[in-house]
């Protein structure tokens, strides 16, 4: 299957989750992530706002807060198909963009270079256990983690696994993918 039509038979999966399903399965994963050596360790978290039906990151972020993390949040430049991650302190810095994302207003946040952050959460609608991934079709990340050497993680229903995608060379995998049902460290996996 190609990339387009494994995105859309995942959406369609995600999309018949009940919002209890959601809710419940995204806390899991969360609890989950709060367990992981790499975010305990992490004193910066990158992390996208999620929209539904994409795992909910919210908490997340209001985690992060309370354990004194900075939190880094991606602002996209469509036009050059480029982000860059900004610190955000507060839920009032954010503003509804293109596709109902959202995103930090640059008047009231600082932007931060790719090394200040030490683990990023890496979205995306299908997975391998190898841990390459289908994003949303942008390429933003993929672009973005070109230049960036820390730690990345991604949070996924266990559905969102399949056997296979398709694999370009620009391609980077994640070193982890967290699901309801388990924590896959895919270093070993693709060994």
């Amino acid at each position: 299957m190609d990339k387009a039509a494994l995105r859309k038979s995942v959406m369609s999966q995600l999309h018949k989750l009940s919002q209890q399903e959601h809710a419940e399965r995204s806390a899991m994963i969360s609890t989950k992530l709060l367990e992981d050596p790499a975010f305990q360790a992490a004193k910066t978290v990158g992390l996208t706002i999620s929209r539904h039906p994409e795992v909910n990151t919210v908490p997340l972020l209001e985690w992060c807060w309370r354990l004194g993390k900075r939190v880094a949040v991606p602002k996209c430049d469509a036009q050059n198909r480029t982000m860059e991650f900004r610190i955000l302190e507060s839920m009032d810095q954010l503003e509804t963009v293109y596709m109902d994302l959202q995103e930090p207003i640059e008047e009231t946040t600082e932007a931060i270079d790719a090394e200040q952050i030490d683990l990023l959460i890496v979205p995306g609608v299908v997975f391998m256990e190898s841990g390459y991934r289908i994003g949303f079709g942008g390429g933003y990340y993929d672009r973005y983690l070109a230049g960036y050497r820390g730690v990345t993680r991604s949070l996924a229903f266990d559905f969102q696994l399949v056997e296979s995608v398709p694999v370009e060379n620009h391609d980077i995998p994640v070193e982890g993918i967290i699901t309801e049902k388990r924590t896959i460290d895919t270093e070993v996996v693709r060994r």
